[in-house]
């Protein structure tokens, strides 16, 4: 639905102009030549069509180059494939920044995100229960982020009030018979609090001087409720999705392979720190990852008896980039020794070998309109789980990838410190820099390699 909706935009964002400045290859045209230099081109009349008028002064239009052009565009310029590796006092930056976005970001509850500045199409989501549900998720993600902050009277005051909106704030409820996005809230929830009940030498954070038992209580109860509510919503396929367009039940049908992943780490964070997860939940969400994983190492957009392969489609390699990253990382952290150490590598060589086809989708306003129906929301959420398999690896395949990882999120931060990949009313900024910073902080120190793995 969201995809029909936002269609009638793509004629305007197809002549949206490109130059040297924006990523266009050097600001040359499909020929070489140089168009921005040209010194003889007449200055438009005033009353000449905007597009023609572009094209008269030498503008390069995106409607106007060719797939190739675009793609080759891609790798130049300060958004680039060939800008250089951020230092390590760049990265460091980059997260400072990205931090104090986040603290200034915050609404008066606690949250983050909101209903507030949309964009034209974004009037279709118009049920409140909707926009509790993305706040919710986007609230604990930003949890998280701060969560893995030092300590600091302002960086721990905003973490306060946004656990505490996790804790205290209505439990989301389904939006409508087709609108399932209360599980993305009910997972994010989940990973948030159960990484709290983690660090106990950061609950003074919450508790000051109060009953530390009484805080951790209170979690495990809340995160109890997330993984009931989360058992209601797992689709006969053993997955979970955020639309159930075919059969309208009670118990949705529908699940995307990435959105099981996320929740199948979120039970098993839970499980960790004594939370009580079903582990038929957990079966059944390994078993439909499995099912999705296809031959070439992509796996499956949706959860599939029979997977539709065609040539550029979503389920190629070239548009399951992000999703590869993710699923992977859920069936090795579930304990599934037929993904290898040599598997985690092979994905994360092509996420940088394509690269270029998530740069080019970021920012794109209409969901799935660039090349293999990748969209602009894949971009972060695909290196939070590229770094999350750095963990993984050996400490020389660490060094391979980090900077790498690093420098794809280091150039897309804002003047005002935010990164976003997707215009989505208030929660862009916020969930974009939340990846953004905690992408960072495992490339500046990967250590984790005590995950059993074959290779």
């Amino acid at each position: 639905m969201r995809t029909a909706v936002g269609l009638v935009l793509v004629c305007g964002v197809l002549i949206a102009p490109i130059s040297a400045q924006d990523g266009a290859a050097s600001g040359a045209d499909a020929s070489g030549a140089d168009a921005s230099s040209s010194s003889d081109v007449a200055t438009p009349p005033a009353e000449m069509d905007p597009v023609d008028a572009a094209r008269a002064a030498g503008v390069k239009l995106l409607v106007d180059l060719r797939p190739e052009d675009v793609l080759e565009a891609a790798k130049h310029g300060p958004a680039g494939e060939d800008t250089p590796l951020p230092a390590p006092e760049v990265m460091s930056g980059t997260i400072r920044r990205g931090v104090d976005f986040l603290r200034q970001a915050q609404q008066e509850d606690g949250s983050w995100g909101g209903w507030n500045n949309p964009a034209p199409w974004d009037e279709f989501w118009s049920n409140p229960y909707t926009h509790k549900s993305w706040i919710m998720a986007t609230t604990g993600l930003v949890s998280m982020a701060l969560l893995e902050e030092p300590a600091s009277a302002e960086g721990d005051a905003a973490l306060r009030r946004g656990v505490t909106y996790i804790l205290e704030v209505e439990i989301p409820k389904r939006p409508s018979d087709w609108d399932v996005d209360n599980t993305w809230g009910l997972i994010y929830g989940l990973q948030a609090l159960s990484e709290v009940l983690a660090r106990p030498d950061r609950q003074s954070v919450f508790t000051g001087s109060g009953d530390p038992a009484a805080f951790r209580a209170a979690l495990t109860e809340r995160c109890t409720r997330f993984v009931e509510e989360l058992a209601k919503y797992q689709t006969p396929t053993g997955g979970w999705g955020y639309y159930d367009f075919e059969t309208l039940a009670e118990r949705p049908s529908w699940a995307t392979s990435f959105q099981t992943a996320v929740g199948l780490i979120a039970l098993l964070q839970g499980q960790a720190v004594g939370i009580e997860v079903p582990q038929e939940m957990i079966v059944a969400a390994r078993d439909a990852l499995l099912r999705c994983r296809l031959p070439n190492g992509a796996y499956s957009y949706s959860v599939d008896a029979v997977p539709y392969m065609g040539m550029e489609w979503i389920d190629n390699v070239k548009g399951s980039l992000s999703r590869i990253q993710v699923c992977n990382l859920a069936l090795v952290l579930v304990g599934e020794d037929s993904v290898t150490r040599r598997d985690l590598r092979t994905g994360l060589d092509r996420f940088f070998e394509h690269h270029r086809f998530l740069d080019v989708a970021r920012k794109k306003p209409v969901p799935h309109e660039a090349y293999y129906l990748n969209s602009g929301y894949f971009y972060f959420f695909g290196h939070y789980y590229a770094a999350r398999i750095l963990e993984l690896l050996d400490p020389a395949d660490q060094i391979v990838y980090a900077a790498r990882l690093a420098r794809e999120v280091t150039k897309t931060q804002e003047t005002d410190g935010s990164m976003w990949d997707y215009p989505f009313n208030s929660y862009d900024r916020p969930y974009g820099t939340a990846f953004g910073v905690m992408t960072l902080h495992r490339t500046m120190a990967v250590t984790r390699t005590d995950v059993p793995l074959q290779r």
